[in-house]
């Protein structure tokens, strides 16, 4: 097994010669380690101050497990269309989240636990369309929510705040501040750990201060998140399966 330091990942060989990357990733509040699978990859988190010889042994330990909760996602295929009433794994906020299906009144959408649940009456003639209506609406709330406190964080740091926060799908990119200071950011970011949300938020907050990509506006965005390089490597490598995710929850148009 072998860990690149610069990216972060951990490479576990599999007994078919393949490799799994893995992302590793120190907690504050980490009280053991824990190994997470969703379309986007793999990650291992663990208490900060523990010996990589202790992470190594336990991606061993659960290395079967790995591989098998990775051909059931499938990972680089297209994700299979959301089908009323056939549960399924999707990623929210980086972990793995079961997404399962209940009769009710009235059509809503409640996270309990490690799943997330759709209530739909039945009958109903556009279940699939209320469904993703639904999902849109709770991916959009869950961005607006971690949006919300880090401009209260950030903007006074960089003395400038944008007019406006739009959450839509895009196609390709992760985020864009216009000309009238408006920031639209991704709906697929609530997919995403919320250290690679933040760190496409502070990017575009930087692009207030700074309209390019210069060396200097790269120090800016250092002063302000020192770990963004990692974020940026985490979305380069896991964001088509994102999006890919995403096209199948809430049928994103087009940016």
């Amino acid at each position: 097994m072998n860990l690149d330091t610069e990216s972060n990942y951990l490479e576990l060989p599999t007994p078919a010669g393949e490799t799994i990357k893995v992302l590793r990733r120190s907690h504050p509040r980490a009280r053991r380690l824990r190994l997470t699978v969703t379309s986007g990859g793999a990650r291992v988190t663990y208490p900060e101050g523990t010996h990589p010889a202790q992470v190594f042994a336990f991606l061993r330990k659960h290395g079967e497990w790995l591989e098998r909760k990775l051909d059931e996602l499938n990972l680089g295929a297209h994700p299979p269309a959301l089908k009323v009433g056939a549960a399924t794994v999707i990623p929210l906020r980086g972990e793995t989240t079961r997404l399962s299906w209940r009769d009710g009144a009235y059509p809503h959408i409640e996270q309990e636990g490690d799943r997330l649940v759709v209530t739909l009456p039945r009958p109903h003639r556009r279940a699939l369309e209320a469904a993703q209506g639904l999902l849109r609406s709770f991916l959009e709330a869950q961005i607006r929510r971690d949006v919300s406190r880090w401009l209260a964080r950030y903007c006074p740091q960089l003395g400038m705040a944008p007019a406006a926060v739009r959450i839509r799908p895009l196609k390709s990119l992760w985020g864009s501040l216009d000309t009238r200071d408006r920031v639209t950011l991704d709906l697929a970011l609530a997919l995403a750990p919320p250290a690679a949300l933040r760190y496409v938020v502070v990017h575009e907050l930087c692009h207030l201060r700074i309209r390019s990509h210069s060396p200097r506006y790269w120090a800016l965005v250092e002063s302000v998140l020192p770990d963004w390089r990692e974020q940026r490597e985490w979305l380069r490598l896991n964001g088509q399966a994102l999006k890919a995710e995403l096209s199948r929850l809430v049928q994103p148009g087009r940016d």
